[in-house]
Order: structure tokens, then sequence, then C-alpha cells
């Protein structure tokens, strides 16, 4: 079931003409400013727009400190709105910024990148980087609306519609098995795809959203915040944000969804090694990624370090790594320990090709 403030479907003039704010404006990056905002634009009546620069190095607090001083100048007051039309970057801070401003205002999110439309914007999390930490200041608010067209899917590049994929795959993992094997007969062709619009044309990206959405909302909706089975959204997110972390820090970034996806393999060989997870099913998910995403060349001598940042991971308790693992495909079990020398274990298996 979708909550009824999420809208998957072309955008339409008349909702837009119909908000009932006097203030409105639509935050972009330089790349959705010329690629989705002139889709917008003539459906909104009198707007502003705030535009920062896009990339996960620009998710802080001196970004956020420049979108509050624009609302400032704008001189919005609590019934103002901001839309967050982009990708995950976007949709956190903006949402992170709106939350916060003046002790909330609404906010919407247009989410522009795959990424986007089948997880960040939908759960109300939001959050920024704090000296390298994926999301380390944030918290849980809902936008009043989220607009799904995917036909901003099309405006990506591959790489980017690529990674958004990987939370694809992992609803499907923690979800349903039949999806995941549905989507292994058509794996070969996706891979094979050479630019975002034969991609997009491979599969029916408004079911494949659709059903990534339900998923998620029906998760959110029995645990809000996060303290039992919303954690299962999370299967690939412990060793996968220690990646991208430490190679962000490192000025060497790596997309979240190809991080998620070399995390996602990691955390199903430590199902696999911990009795959890049948072989066979280890293996399936490991052709899956490695066939789709390809191998990623990680720093062998950094596993340690690596291994480290997930000591800072939100799920953890009483200074314990706690991992959502597989006990069978499309059977998630949270609240996992795992070790730094099982991290490094896994890693270290992952680069073995």
């Amino acid at each position: 079931m979708i909550p009824t403030h999420i809208h998957i479907k072309p955008l339409e003039r008349s909702f837009f003409q119909k908000l009932p704010y006097k203030n409105i404006a639509v935050l972009t990056d330089e790349n959705t400013y010329q690629s989705c905002y002139p889709h917008l634009k003539p459906l909104l009546g009198s707007h502003w727009v705030v535009q920062i620069y896009s990339g996960e190095m620009y998710k802080n607090l001196k970004t956020c400190e420049y979108i509050w001083q624009q609302l400032t100048d704008f001189h919005f007051d609590r019934k103002s709105l901001l839309i967050n039309l982009g990708g995950g970057v976007i949709g956190d801070m903006g949402g992170f910024v709106a939350a916060t401003f003046k002790r909330g205002i609404d906010f919407m999110n247009i989410p522009t990148t795959l990424l986007a439309q089948v997880d960040a914007s939908v759960g109300g999390k939001l959050g920024i980087d704090f000296q390298g930490y994926k999301n380390h200041i944030g918290i849980f608010a809902e936008p009043k609306y989220v607009w799904i067209d995917t036909f901003f899917l099309q405006t990506l590049p591959l790489a980017q519609f690529k990674s958004g994929f990987a939370e694809v795959v992992k609803h499907c993992l923690v979800s349903d098995k039949k999806m995941f094997e549905e989507l292994g007969i058509v794996l070969p062709k996706l891979a094979a795809a050479t630019s975002a619009e034969e991609l997009y044309n491979l599969l029916n990206w408004n079911q494949l959203v659709q059903h990534s959405v339900a998923i998620k909302s029906k998760v959110v909706e029995e645990d809000p915040k996060e303290k039992g089975l919303r954690k299962i959204l999370n299967f690939g997110h412990t060793v996968g944000h220690a990646i991208e972390s430490y190679l962000l820090l490192h000025s060497k970034p790596i997309l979240h969804g190809e991080a998620v996806a070399i995390g996602m393999i990691c955390e199903a060989w430590l199902s696999w090694q911990k009795g959890l997870l049948e072989k066979a099913d280890y293996q399936q998910i490991k052709g899956f990624l490695l066939h789709f995403f390809g191998h990623k060349d990680l720093p062998v001598t950094k596993f340690e370090e690596i291994s480290k940042l997930a000591q800072q991971d939100k799920k953890n308790e009483n200074q314990q790594i706690q991992a959502c693992l597989l006990q069978g495909i499309g059977q998630p079990v949270f609240g996992q320990e795992i070790t730094r020398q099982e991290i490094v274990a896994s890693l270290e298996a992952y680069q073995v090709k």
C-alpha cells in the first residue's frame, strides 16, 4: 500500500497550481537545474530557485547554512514550501534544512534519480554528512508530498541510473525472492545497456518503482523510527557505508549504489559464514551483483581502516556493530552482531575475483 502523499505518475500542472503556499522555492544542483527544472518550471507559479553544487562532498553544514540564508533572504515563514528537485543528496539535505528552518516548514520531494525514487525520498530519513561519516547529523521528518515521475530517469548519466538499481535489488533481497529471480532473467540485457535511454526501455520502471516504494512504505509504517523492523532496509549498508565514507574521505568517491552493491555481497558472505544463508544463495546474489556492477578494486591495505568506520554506524548498540543479514533470499534478519575482523574478512572475500 503506497501512502496517499506519494504520487507515482507524470507531473501534473493542476496539482502545482493548487498548492496553498505564497512562498515556494525549488532546491536544485547544477545538473537538475539544467536537465530537470525546465520540466517543472512551467507548472509552478511565482517561485524562487536555490542552486547548490552536486555531490556527496557538499552534503554538509556549510551548504545548509547557504540554503538557510537564501530562505531567510526570501522572507520565508513557516507557511512556505521547499521543493527538493534532485537525487538523494538534494532530498536528504533539503528535507533536513526545511525541517529545521524556523522549527520546520513543509517540503516536497521530486526525486530525479532511481536511487531517490525507490529509496531516499520515502520514509522521512533526513540528514547530512559530518567529518566523513554518512548521514551522521539528521532527523526523522516526513515530506508533505512526494512526486515520482520516472521520466526523469532518462536524464541521468548511465552510472547514476545503474547506481540506483542497487536499492531495487536490495528491496528484493529483503522482501521478494520472486522479483529477484524475475530480474535475473533480464539481467544480461540490463548489464549490457550502454545508455540511460537503453536501460530505461528495458523495464517498466513505473511498476518497478511502485514495487520498491510499496515495500519500503510498509516497513516504515510499522517502524517509522527504525527501532526494529526498519533495520532490514539497511542490508548492505553497514559495510557499504564504511566503504563509501572511506573513499570519500580520501578523495576517491564511489557512487552510493556501487558501495551498497559491494556491501550486499560482503554481508551475504557473512550470512553464509554464520550459517544463516545457503552457499548457493550467496553465490546467486554475488553473481547477480557482479554481473550488473562489475568488480571494483578496493585498497586492500586499508580494510582495517574501512572496518573502523563501521563502528560509527547508526544501527550499532552498546558499541557493537549491528547489521542486517539474510537467512534466505527475501528473508532478512536484523540486529546481527558482526566484528571488525569479520568485516575485513568479507572485504577480502569480495576482493578475490
